[in-house]
């Protein structure tokens, strides 16, 4: 599976951003999906996951209704919804592939990964 993550970007404290993962080359709905981030000079975490058929979703506390996760599985892609950003959700955002709704939050159980996309919050 290869996974394209875009949308990120420069956005002031308070605003919006819409990310996406577009996936391909496997079929897309066998997969739970999930979103992490990697603050500067700290490790990979968990924000969101989702199950295959997007009936169930899963979010960090410090995100919890700020963040949407969603999936269209007939345009194979994963987006989150940011809303009401903060300086602490700066970060590189990844999403990826895990073949178990129940481990969504363990980046260890992750089969693929995009590359990445850039968001920066500015205070």
């Amino acid at each position: 599976v290869q996974l394209q993550a875009s949308g990120g970007g420069l956005v002031q404290a308070g605003g919006s951003l819409r990310l996406s993962c577009a996936a391909s080359g496997d079929t897309f709905s066998n997969y739970a999906m999930g979103w992490f981030r990697q603050p500067p000079g700290k490790e990979r975490e968990f924000v969101a996951g989702i199950s295959w058929g997007g009936g169930r979703t899963t979010y960090a506390d410090s995100v919890k209704g700020r963040f949407t996760i969603s999936r269209n599985n007939a345009k194979n892609t994963v987006y989150l919804q940011m809303n009401s950003l903060k300086f602490e959700d700066t970060g590189v955002y990844y999403c990826g592939t895990s073949g178990s709704y129940d481990r969504v939050r363990a980046s260890s159980r992750y089969d693929y990964w995009g590359q990445g996309t850039q968001v920066t919050v500015s205070s």
